[in-house]
C-alpha cells in the first residue's frame, strides 16, 4: 500500500508539473519590451520604443526598435514606425512632430527624419554625407547641431590592396551646426572625437563632449565637457574633470550644466552629479557621499535636479536641490526603472521591469503614490508559472555585507541544483526586476528545476564609491569569493545541493567563470563561459581598453608585476580544472579577444581529460546581437547545464542542436 502511494504521488507532481506553463528559450527569444520613453512637454502623449526580435529561426538578425506613440486621454497606443528600427527620438520644438534617425533604402546613409505625432509617413528632413550619430533641436525647431563620422583620408593606395594599419589614421566623429531649411553645416572646431552635443535653452551656447581620439579607451577614460560659442564655432571655456563621463543636461536658465561622471578617474562608473557654471572651470559635486549610484537626470527649475538611482538592488526617482538635498519622489522595490522622462506639470512615464515581465511603460501622475503600467508588450506571460524572486543579504568571510537575487525553481524540493549568475563589469550590479535573457538562465532555468543565483560581489555598482572600488588591485580575490561564501548560504538556507552547482557569466562574468571551473573546480559541477578572460597578461595586450583596466581594475600594470597577473589567471589553474565547461565567444570580439577562450580551450583539452567545447559565433562581438545566434545560445547553455549539472553526465552533449522538438 505504501509503495502504491509513493507511485500515486510520483504520478501526480509529475503531472501537475506537465501541465504548467514555464517559460522556454523558445519563449526568451520572442520576447519584446519597452526600452525608452519621452514625454511631450505638456504631458499629453509620451512616444516610446519597443525592441521587437527576429523569428530565429527564419532570420538571423538584430532586434528592431519600432516606434509608438500613447495618448495619456484617451489611454491608448498607436504605432507610428514598425516597419524598421528608430533611434534618438526627439519632439520637435515648435512642432507638432517627432523626429529620429534611420536608414532607409535610398539613403546613403543615416538620416534625421520627422512624423507628425498624430500618425502618418515618415518624411526625411535632413541628410548629411556620412550618418548622423546624434543630433538635438535649437529651441526654435529650424537648427540643429549634430554628430557625423567623416573621413578626411581620400588617399588610395597604388597597389591592388590595402593593409588595415592598427589604431592608425582613426576616422573621429565631428559636431555641425545646420539650418534644416538650407545651407551647409558648419563644423564646430572642437578637436579629438566628438560623442555628443547640446544647445542651451537660450540657443546662445552648446555643451559638447569629446574625446581625443575614437579609441573606445579614451571614450572611457579622457572625455572632457566643452562650451563653444555656435557663432563663432569656437570653443570659449572646458570643465575641469577627470572621469568616466555620462549625461550632461542645460539648467532652464542656460546659466549651469550638470552631468554625470565618475568622482574621479579610479572611479569605475559614471554614477555621481557634478553641476558647473556655462563658463567652465572646476565642477561641484552633489551627494557625495550618496551610497548608490546616479543613473540619468534632468532639471526641473534652476535650483532642482530631478534623478533616477540605484541603492543596492532597487531604482528610485528623486529630486536633488543644488545646496545638496536629495529627496524620492518614488520607489517601487518590485519595479526596477530603467529610464525616465518628465513633463511641464512634473508628471513622470519610466520604463520598469518586474520579476515577471520585461520592460514596460509606466506613468506616475503629480501627487499619486503609485505608477500606472501602460503598456502590455508580452501578454501571454501572464498564462506562465514562475520561480519567487527573493532578495538575500548575507556575510561574506571578511564579515562584508553582500546582496544578492535568488530565483527560485518553480517546484522547489528539497534539494534543487543550482545556476549562479555572475555579472560583467565587475562595475555594474544586478536590480530586482526582470533577470531572463538569451545569456541569463533566470526564469528559464527555474522552470526546469534550478535555483539562480545573482550575487552583486564587492567591484558593484549601486553601493557607492566605497564598495565599488573595494575589489581594485585584487582580480579574481574577494570578489569572487564572495559568490562563493553566498553559494554557501544558499547551501545552507536555501534548499541548495552543494554537489550540483553551476556557473555562467559572460565578460568579466566569464572570467568569474573560468575562475571557478579552474581555480575552485571542487565546488562547481558545470561552468558555462561567455566572452570571458582565462590570462590577464595577454589580455592587456588584445584589449581595445587597456587604460581604463588599469585606472579602474588592476591599479597596477602587469610588467611591475607579471607572476601576479599569471597567478590571477584561470589559465594557471588549467591542469586541475574538473569542472565540465562550455565557452562561447563572438569571432569579432574586440573588448575580450577570442584568443582568451583560445586559451582557456587549449590548456583544459591539452592538459586534462575534463569535457571542454569552444562555439564562435561569426559576425558577433562582445555579447550576441543577432536573433538565431542569441537562440543558439540559449540552448546550448541549459542543454549543458542539463548534461552535467541536473543529470551528472560524462558526456559531452552532440554538437549539432536538435530542434525537431521545438
Amino acid at each position: 500500500m505504501k509503495r502504491t502511494l509513493t507511485i500515486l504521488l510520483f504520478l501526480i507532481t509529475h503531472g501537475m508539473i506537465a501541465q504548467q506553463n514555464v517559460l522556454t528559450p523558445e519563449d526568451v527569444a520572442k520576447l519584446e519590451y519597452v526600452t525608452n520613453a519621452v514625454m511631450a512637454p505638456n504631458g499629453d502623449r509620451i512616444i516610446y520604443q519597443k525592441v521587437v526580435p527576429e523569428d530565429p529561426l527564419l532570420k538571423n538578425a538584430a532586434a528592431s526598435s519600432h516606434l509608438y506613440v500613447y495618448n495619456v486621454k484617451s489611454e491608448n497606443s498607436t504605432p507610428l514606425v514598425t516597419e524598421y528600427s528608430t533611434s534618438n527620438l526627439r519632439y520637435r520644438p515648435g512642432q507638432n512632430s517627432i523626429t529620429f534617425l534611420t536608414r532607409q533604402k535610398g539613403d546613403s546613409a543615416t538620416s534625421l527624419y520627422e512624423i507628425p505625432v498624430g500618425g502618418g509617413t515618415p518624411q526625411k528632413i535632413f541628410e548629411f554625407e556620412s550618418s548622423i550619430s546624434s543630433y538635438d533641436w535649437h529651441p526654435q525647431g529650424q537648427k540643429l547641431v549634430f554628430t557625423s563620422r567623416v573621413s578626411e583620408d581620400d588617399t588610395e593606395s597604388k597597389l591592388p590592396y590595402q593593409p588595415e594599419i592598427y589604431e592608425t589614421n582613426l576616422t573621429n566623429s565631428s559636431a555641425f551646426v545646420a539650418d534644416v531649411t538650407g545651407g551647409s553645416p558648419n563644423k564646430l572646431e572642437v578637436e579629438g572625437n566628438v560623442t555628443g552635443a547640446q544647445w542651451s535653452p537660450d540657443g546662445k551656447q552648446l555643451a559638447v563632449s569629446a574625446a581625443p581620439s575614437s579609441l573606445v579607451d579614451d571614450f572611457y577614460t579622457s572625455q572632457k565637457i566643452y562650451i563653444v560659442n555656435p557663432q563663432t564655432l569656437k570653443v570659449s571655456s572646458e570643465v575641469t574633470h577627470k572621469a568616466k563621463l555620462g549625461g550632461l543636461k542645460w539648467s532652464p536658465n542656460s546659466e549651469k550644466i550638470a552631468f554625470i561622471a565618475g568622482k574621479d578617474e579610479n572611479d569605475p562608473i559614471d554614477g555621481r552629479i557634478f553641476v558647473v557654471d556655462a563658463t567652465g572651470g572646476t565642477p561641484q559635486i552633489l551627494q557625495q557621499d550618496f551610497e548608490g549610484m546616479f543613473h540619468d537626470l534632468h532639471w526641473i527649475d534652476n535650483k532642482t535636479l530631478g534623478f533616477l538611482a540605484s541603492e543596492d538592488v532597487y531604482s528610485s526617482i528623486g529630486t536633488l536641490k543644488l545646496d545638496g538635498i536629495m529627496k524620492k519622489v518614488y520607489s517601487d522595490n518590485n519595479v526596477n526603472i530603467t529610464t525616465f522622462s518628465q513633463n511641464e506639470k512634473n508628471e513622470i512615464a519610466f520604463v520598469g521591469n518586474t520579476a515577471q515581465h520585461p520592460g514596460e511603460l509606466f506613468l506616475l501622475k503629480k501627487g499619486d503614490s503609485d505608477a500606472k503600467k501602460l503598456t502590455d508588450s508580452n501578454p501571454w506571460l501572464k498564462d506562465e508559472t514562475f520561480g519567487a524572486q527573493e532578495v538575500i543579504t548575507y556575510r561574506a568571510s571578511d564579515g562584508l555585507k553582500i546582496q544578492g537575487i535568488l530565483i527560485h525553481p518553480v517546484n522547489n524540493s528539497e534539494k534543487n541544483p543550482l545556476i549562479t549568475v555572475v555579472h560583467g563589469g565587475p562595475e555594474a550590479h544586478y536590480d530586482n526586476g526582470w533577470l531572463t535573457n538569451y545569456s541569463m538562465p533566470g526564469q528559464v532555468g527555474a522552470g526546469e528545476g534550478y535555483a539562480v543565483f545573482y550575487p552583486n560581489y564587492r567591484g558593484s555598482t549601486g553601493r557607492g564609491v566605497d564598495f565599488a572600488i573595494s575589489s581594485q588591485g585584487d582580480p579574481g580575490g574577494k570578489e569572487f569569493d564572495d559568490i562563493i561564501d553566498g553559494i554557501d548560504y544558499l547551501i545552507e538556507n536555501k534548499n541548495v545541493d552543494g554537489d550540483r552547482v553551476g556557473v555562467t557569466g559572460g565578460s568579466y562574468g566569464g572570467y568569474a567563470t573560468a575562475w571557478m571551473s579552474t581555480r575552485h573546480t571542487d565546488r562547481f559541477a558545470a561552468g558555462v563561459m561567455s566572452v570571458g578572460i582565462s590570462n590577464n597578461i595577454s589580455k592587456w595586450g588584445t584589449s581595445d581598453i587597456p587604460e581604463e583596466m588599469f585606472l579602474v581594475h588592476s591599479r597596477k600594470r602587469i610588467w611591475d608585476d607579471y607572476q601576479f597577473f599569471l597567478e590571477r589567471s584561470p589559465i594557471f589553474y588549467a591542469d586541475q580544472a574538473d569542472t565540465p565547461l562550455l565557452i562561447l565567444h563572438g569571432k569579432e570580439d574586440t573588448r575580450v579577444d577570442p584568443g582568451q577562450s583560445y586559451e582557456l580551450y587549449r590548456h583544459i583539452k591539452t592538459r586534462t581529460d575534463t569535457p571542454v567545447r569552444l562555439v564562435l559565433y561569426p559576425g558577433e562581438g562582445h555579447g550576441n546581437r543577432k536573433a538565431t545566434a542569441r537562440y543558439d545560445f540559449n540552448l546550448r547553455m541549459m542543454r549543458w547545464f542539463e548534461t552535467f549539472l541536473k543529470e551528472k553526465g560524462n558526456e559531452m552533449p552532440d554538437t549539432q542542436l536538435d530542434l525537431s522538438e521545438k
